[in-house]
């Protein structure tokens, strides 16, 4: 049994192997689809709370609706109030004229929807553990041989592992090489390890990664697992900011505006009068006095 982020009980996960298939239909060994990522409980209302929101998220949401005070034109009344026998109206853009304003239409508005990580973590988890548990998950070393982008020839791999409608492949991110040999298929559907999400998976029939693009999932950000993040009040840990101690004597203020208070500050000192006698204390005078 394992333990859920949550502290409750989980069913036992288990890691998958999975071959490594070559350009050449060959198999060049094999790699281990964790159990944390490939075998986890598949919540399909978690997972479909997630799409709905991931859909709505790419809504452009920039429709919009005149009402009748922004139609141009109607500002004359059509005809007179009485004798004519029809019903009074008062504009020709009134929402009962055709080319008249809409009434509650539809205004530019988004409709993005807020989701935690976790939750999307976890429905990833599920979507790719639905698929791995149906052996519809793929690994390979590269799609084309050399230094030199061919789609024939990357095509010809794919074949050789699934001939689904809808292919999902995942490469990492710096395969120029593969990305350019199959962005033109129109059956597969491109997309970089940490761009992975619960809806392409979904959509698609099969997944294919590539060594490099899966060896850069499983040790790319946390998936909603949780991880001891440093702390970085502790010098010791790389990369941390140490903490400032006010020295002996002084204050976390002096620290912060970088008084010294160990150098003392002179007083003033009263100007000294001769003969040791107190100087005599004397009252500004105004300038109408000084004129008399």
């Amino acid at each position: 049994m394992t333990t859920s982020i949550n502290g409750g009980a989980t069913d036992a996960r288990t890691d998958r192997q999975v071959d490594v298939r070559t350009p050449a239909g060959e198999t060049s060994g094999s790699v281990t689809l964790p159990g944390e990522l490939f075998d986890a409980s598949a919540n399909v209302s978690l997972m479909h709370q997630v799409v709905v929101a991931q859909l709505a998220a790419a809504r452009q949401g920039t429709h919009a609706t005149k009402t009748r005070g922004q139609v141009s034109g109607g500002g004359i009344k059509p005809y007179r109030q009485k004798g004519t026998g029809r019903a009074r109206q008062g504009s020709i853009r009134a929402p009962q004229f055709t080319g008249g304003g809409t009434v509650h239409g539809p205004q530019p508005r988004d409709y993005s929807q807020k989701t935690p990580k976790k939750m999307k973590a976890a429905a990833l988890r599920g979507a790719l553990s639905d698929r791995a548990r149906e052996n519809r998950v793929h690994v390979v070393s590269t799609f084309v041989d050399g230094d030199a982008p061919r789609t024939k020839a990357a095509l010809a791999t794919l074949e050789s592992i699934t001939r689904a409608k809808r292919v999902l492949v995942v490469l990492d991110r710096d395969d120029v090489l593969n990305w350019v040999s199959l962005r033109n298929v129109p059956q597969v559907h491109l997309l970089e390890a940490g761009q992975l999400n619960t809806y392409d998976v979904l959509v698609a029939d099969e997944v294919v990664f590539t060594e490099a693009a899966l060896a850069e999932f499983v040790a790319g950000p946390a998936k909603g697992r949780e991880v001891a993040k440093p702390d970085l009040r502790t010098p010791d840990v790389p990369g941390a900011i140490p903490s400032i101690q006010p020295a002996e004597g002084t204050t976390d203020l002096d620290v912060a505006t970088g008084t010294d208070t160990d150098e003392e500050t002179p007083a003033s000192e009263p100007a000294s009068s001769p003969a040791g006698t107190a100087a005599p204390l004397t009252r500004p005078t105004s300038a109408s006095e000084e004129t008399k």
